[in-house]
């Protein structure tokens, strides 16, 4: 960040500040390249403000590139066919996002409550809320992001899963494995074929080849067998639910937990919930949040800081370990 002051003639002080974000090269390749789905001929109007503000917002918020990239894109058609200026502080003004949420009849449901939050989100990043605006109405309580499970919760949901019969033992471990031993979003999860689970050498890790990550994805070691045993059986079917008729759909993995309750005791097997489970184990084992946040396909490692208080402090033998460092 940069900042210059500046006495003008009266004796006032101007101050210009700046400051410069860096985004990793498929993020970067992905904001640069984006284009909606039959995309109007304004968008090449809109698009490099568009990319901007995503470009700017995407490392400061818990949201992938390409949503953001969706939402923001169509708020600002949204606003140019309404004859809005042309300028993202008008287009994320609070009524403004208020407006294009209730009166799109393609967004329904929760999804409007989702753009919202998300178009919120990215205005307060971006410092443009000082501008006298009214604060923005509340049309739902703060939601949380997803806890963990803890080891117990997640032993008993793997026991409950094993011994679920045929397609139900093999949906609920791959729902699993995928999520608590790779990190797999919902989307990544439902796509993910027998075929895309690889070892590179015989003897190897387990290594997911059809993400697109920064680094190699590899299993954790607890669920290196079943994912391989799962990847082996499924071919190159779907790993989760082989016998849908379609690729993906919003309920997919939700209406499968509604209709497969563990017994009492245990939680509900969520996606969200085992990928957030893998993050906060690799965070406690103290590896490099950078490197993190690369596996997980996320911004940056600031989206990792809603998990912080999860990991328990250092011990002081520990500290002393790490810092020493390995002997020559």
């Amino acid at each position: 960040m940069s900042v210059e002051v500046d006495q003008l003639w009266n004796g006032c002080l101007s101050s210009r500040y700046a400051w410069t974000v860096v985004l990793d090269p498929v993020t970067s390749a992905k904001i640069a390249g984006y284009r909606p789905v039959d995309a109007p001929p304004l968008w090449v109007e809109v698009a490099p403000l568009v990319r901007s503000v995503v470009a700017a917002a995407v490392s400061a918020v818990p949201y992938d590139v390409d949503r953001l990239l969706h939402v923001t894109g169509r708020l600002a058609l949204w606003a140019e066919a309404t004859g809005l200026e042309r300028d993202p502080s008008t287009w994320l003004r609070n009524e403004v996002i208020d407006a294009f949420v209730l009166s799109r009849a393609d967004i329904k449901g929760s999804s409007v409550r989702t753009y919202r939050t998300w178009l919120l989100r990215v205005r307060d990043v971006l410092a443009w809320s000082e501008r006298g605006e009214a604060a923005p109405a509340r049309l739902h309580a703060e939601s949380n992001p997803h806890q963990p499970y803890s080891a117990a919760e997640l032993a008993g949901l793997r026991h409950w899963a094993a011994h679920l019969p045929r397609q139900q033992k093999t949906d609920a471990l791959a729902l699993l494995g995928l999520g608590a031993g790779l990190g797999l979003t919902p989307k990544e999860l439902a796509a993910s074929r027998g075929v895309d689970l690889r070892r590179p050498r015989r003897g190897g890790p387990l290594m997911h080849t059809a993400v697109d990550r920064l680094v190699p994805l590899v299993a954790r070691a607890a669920w290196d067998t079943v994912l391989g045993e799962l990847a082996d059986q499924a071919g190159r079917g779907y790993l989760f639910r082989p016998r849908r008729t379609t690729e993906y759909s919003k309920n997919l993995i939700g209406s499968w937990s509604l209709n497969h309750r563990p017994p009492d005791g245990l939680p509900v097997l969520s996606a969200g919930r085992a990928r957030v489970t893998w993050i906060v184990e690799l965070m406690r084992a103290h590896i490099d949040h950078h490197l993190i946040a690369q596996a997980a396909g996320l911004a940056s490692a600031a989206s990792l800081a809603r998990w912080q208080h999860l990991v328990p402090p250092v011990d002081d033998a520990t500290a002393a370990r790490l810092l020493r460092g390995p002997d020559r």
